[in-house]
């Protein structure tokens, strides 16, 4: 289907100004020209609109990430985990300026016995991006290791947090790969909103509130 730019904005919600940058930064693909001064945008350049726009809102990504993906994205960019790329840095906790330290430098650095840190790498605790890639979060995650051994506990719940964090990742592999088979040009939009809120809102939402409630009823038991 085509479109004139109105057309996009009453759609998007996204101003004519915004979409024309777009274009120019090539995020967007250029218009199809029909005569001077007249323009005819397609059912890519709305679903491509509502992904800026959604992972702009609600992911916080830059332009410089959408472009450095929108650019080399291909027919099969929907069936593929390009639609995540953007997104990865949510996943890996890992911030700009962040300071990384080869295995030898983050156990000197932060006082860590290196067997402890292996051990803590093999079962599933420690979970560097890379293996020469350690960061003050993972020696957070030694550390509180540490404390629970320090007081004779076992750390059996965090044990118990990667015994299910595997089983959530395999399935929400699987849901992508799903989702991504299922695709159309009428459910596109749906799919990818439907595939990211579940990762970075659902998830967080559910297990938190999860927590909260146990926790409430426990106080109210005491207060009884």
């Amino acid at each position: 289907m085509e479109y004139k730019i109105s057309e996009l904005v009453a759609k998007t919600g996204v101003p004519k100004s915004t979409i024309l940058y777009y274009i120019k930064e090539g995020l967007l693909p250029e218009a199809k020209k029909v005569k001077a001064n007249v323009h005819k945008y397609s059912d890519e350049h709305l679903e491509l609109i509502k992904y800026i726009k959604y992972m702009q809102e609600n992911m916080g990504s830059t332009n410089e990430e959408l472009k450095s993906i929108l650019t080399k994205k291909n027919a099969s960019f929907s069936s593929s985990y390009t639609m995540l790329a953007p997104l990865m840095n949510t996943l890996s906790g890992e911030i700009s300026g962040m300071k990384y330290y080869t295995q030898e430098e983050f156990s000197k650095h932060f006082d860590i016995d290196k067997k402890r840190l292996e051990g803590l790498m093999q079962e599933g605790i420690v979970i560097p991006i890379q293996k020469n890639r350690l960061t003050d979060k993972d020696a957070a995650l030694v550390h509180l290791v540490e404390e629970f051994l320090s007081l004779g506990l076992d750390y059996s719940i965090l044990k118990e947090y990667v015994k299910q964090a595997r089983v959530l990742s395999r399935l929400e592999q699987e849901m992508q790969e799903q989702l991504c088979g299922m695709r159309n040009e009428e459910n596109f939009s749906t799919l990818w909103r439907l595939m990211f809120e579940t990762l970075f809102n659902a998830k967080e939402y559910i297990f938190n509130r999860s927590t909260y409630k146990t926790l409430v009823e426990s106080i109210k038991k005491e207060l009884i």
